[in-house]
C-alpha cells in the first residue's frame, strides 16, 4: 500500500512540475510576443461645427489597431445590397473591432471597418462603425435612430503636414454608388476636422 502511495505521489509531482514548466515557457513567452505587436496608429484633430452647429468644438481621437481588407468591404457591399442600411449595420455589428473613436467628454466606442487609400499627396483613411444609440432616442424611437452609422475620414498630406485635414459625420446613412464604392451620405451637418496630428504606427501594418 505504501509503495502504490508512492507512486501516486511521484506521478503528483511528475504531472505538478511538467505544468510548472510549460507555464514558465508561456511567461517567458510573452514579453516577445508583446513586443512583436504592432503599434497602433493615432490620428488626432479637432472637429469644428459647421451651419448651425458653428462654434461647436471637439477633440476627436481615432486610433487604428490594423486596417480592413478589400474582403470586408466587400462583405459590406453584399449586406447593403442585401438589406440596405440595417443590412449594413448587421454586417458592422459581426465584424471585429479595427480600430477605437473617441470624443471629447465621451469613452468613445469600437471601429469595425477602416480603410486606407492612397491619393496625389499622401493618403486618405476612411472609417465606419455602428455608433451607440442614447437612451433618450430609443425612449421617444427618435428619427435620428435611422442615422445608425458613425463616419468619416482623415486626408493626410505626406509633404506638408499643415494641409492635414478632415471630416466627421457622428450620425450617418451609407450608400452604395454605381461603382459599387461605398460613399457617405450627408443626412446632416458635417464636422470638420481641423490640426490634425498622425503619430504613426507600425510601418506596412497601420
Amino acid at each position: 500500500m505504501s509503495t502504490r502511495k508512492n507512486e501516486i505521489f511521484k506521478l503528483r509531482n511528475r504531472a505538478f512540475f511538467a505544468v510548472l514548466f510549460s507555464s514558465a515557457l508561456i511567461l517567458g513567452a510573452l514579453p516577445s510576443f508583446s513586443q512583436s505587436r504592432p503599434k497602433p496608429e493615432t490620428l488626432e484633430g479637432t472637429a469644428m461645427g459647421t451651419n448651425n452647429q458653428l462654434g461647436h468644438v471637439y477633440g476627436v481621437t481615432v486610433i487604428i489597431y490594423e486596417y480592413s481588407t478589400p474582403d470586408d468591404k466587400q462583405v459590406l457591399v453584399q449586406a447593403f445590397e442585401k438589406g440596405k442600411n440595417k443590412g449594413l449595420v448587421n454586417a458592422l455589428s459581426k465584424m471585429k473591432a479595427v480600430g477605437h473613436i473617441a470624443i471629447t467628454g465621451t469613452l468613445g466606442y469600437d471601429l469595425s471597418f477602416i480603410r486606407m487609400i492612397p491619393t496625389p499627396t499622401g493618403r486618405r483613411i476612411r472609417f465606419v462603425t455602428n455608433r451607440p444609440m442614447t437612451f433618450g432616442e430609443v425612449w421617444s424611437d427618435s428619427q435620428s435612430m435611422d442615422f445608425s452609422l458613425t463616419a468619416g475620414e482623415f486626408d493626410l498630406n505626406d509633404a506638408d503636414k499643415s494641409k492635414d485635414t478632415g471630416v466627421l459625420y457622428p450620425a450617418a446613412q451609407l450608400v452604395i454608388d454605381k461603382e459599387g464604392q461605398l460613399k457617405i451620405e450627408l443626412t446632416q451637418n458635417a464636422w470638420r476636422l481641423v490640426d490634425v496630428i498622425d503619430w504613426k504606427g507600425t510601418a506596412g501594418v497601420n
